[in-house]
């Protein structure tokens, strides 16, 4: 009979426990959207109404900071290149670090304005320094969006600001430009991370220290979190998306629409902790990098390589236990491009698949002209001839 009873009280304990992503009553979440996003698969860990077109706020400004970032990249600027803030720069309300029409920053200081202070003013800019125009800028925020697959969003400003109808996003979309972001540019964090920092406002009427706080209050309390943006006007309500990393498990927590300031930061960290005490994460950044033969091309050989794999477990297996297999051609013949696939690891755990991650071609080989033939030739000949 004692045994009986201890077997249905096992039984009552297991069924009281939430399984791993269900809806987010378990979670006691108040806001009107949420989402828990691991980094490197983009896997959703937890939602609610993750798909809801709501008012970002300066959220927004992930975005901007995408396309700041893509124009680095890309060489169009540099991070000490100096920008100039024009009227309409200056006009702007909300949260802003007051620049000056005709003052200059750089573009590293604009940075640490957009993300650390959320300043508007910045974000503009910056926006005229790479497009020319808000607008234009805007343009390229939508068109990035769409290639990140954020087909639930629309933007008409560059920070936020609007309290219109047509500017909306969804809890996902900022999951997945979040998630941009942070795994493409990683630099992001030299700068969400800073807590306090002054830059000096140079005008006609002098010089001026400016103190730059940061508007994550979770840098201060949460040991894990990385930044990432709040933002909040009477129409978006509080909203912030949360980056923290723990055990090399990196998360991506966004709350929408939270009713005060306090609640967006309590259930962004109650996601996080949700995720950390949910899932682990297996990568392997090494992958698989050698060369193969090249038939027919203008080199003999072509360097090949493998991204980065990632594989999320979320049933508390050992993930020490994954092993590969590599699968690859032993040459390809010309013309080989850039990313060509020639050949898969396949990952497995307790001998069961969890995953593949694609060989490709490094470089281009293009495939040997008359001349090139001929040449090669002869210096085969030559070192036939004196071997």
């Amino acid at each position: 009979m004692k045994k009986m009873i201890a077997i249905v009280m096992v039984i009552v304990i297991i069924s009281q426990v939430p399984a791993f992503g269900e809806e987010s009553h378990e979670l006691n979440i108040d806001s009107k959207s949420c989402v828990l996003m691991e980094s490197s698969t983009g896997m959703v860990l937890y939602e609610n109404n993750q798909n809801e077109k709501l008012s970002p706020a300066s959220i927004t400004k992930i975005m901007t900071l995408v396309l700041i970032f893509d124009a680095i990249h890309s060489g169009k600027i540099k991070l000490t290149d100096v920008a100039t803030t024009s009227a309409y720069a200056k006009s702007m309300g909300g949260s802003q670090v007051f620049l000056e029409e005709g003052e200059t920053q750089t573009v590293e200081t604009l940075i640490k304005c957009i993300i650390i202070a959320s300043g508007n003013d910045a974000s503009v800019v910056m926006a005229e320094m790479i497009a020319g125009s808000e607008e234009a800028f805007v343009k390229k925020m939508n068109e990035r969006a769409k290639s990140l697959g954020m087909n639930n969003t629309h933007f008409i400003d560059c920070c936020g600001l609007t309290d219109s109808d047509d500017h909306y996003t969804t809890a996902k979309d900022v999951a997945l430009m979040s998630r941009e972001l942070i795994e493409k540019y990683p630099e992001i964090f030299k700068y969400s991370t800073i807590w306090m920092e002054s830059i000096t406002h140079k005008t006609k009427a002098g010089e001026k220290e400016f103190v730059l706080s940061n508007t994550n209050k979770l840098l201060k309390t949460n040991q894990y979190v990385k930044g990432l943006k709040t933002g909040s006007t009477s129409k978006a309500k509080y909203c912030v998306s949360t980056v923290a990393e723990k055990d090399g498990v990196q998360l991506i927590a966004v709350v929408m629409a939270a009713p005060d300031y306090k609640i967006r930061f309590k259930e962004s960290e109650k996601l996080i902790n949700y995720g950390f005490s949910n899932c682990k994460v297996y990568t392997d950044n090494d992958g698989y990098k050698t060369k193969i033969k090249v038939t027919n091309g203008k080199k003999d050989k072509v360097d090949i390589s493998t991204n980065r794999f990632s594989y999320v477990d979320t049933k508390g297996r050992d993930l020490s236990k994954v092993t590969k297999k590599v699968f690859v051609n032993k040459k390809v013949k010309a013309p080989v491009k850039k990313n060509q696939k020639v050949g898969y690891i396949e990952y497995y755990l307790n001998d069961k698949s969890i995953g593949k991650s694609d060989i490709v071609s490094v470089t281009n080989v293009e495939k040997a002209d008359y001349f090139h033939t001929i040449k090669s030739f002869g210096l085969r000949l030559l070192q036939l001839q004196y071997s």
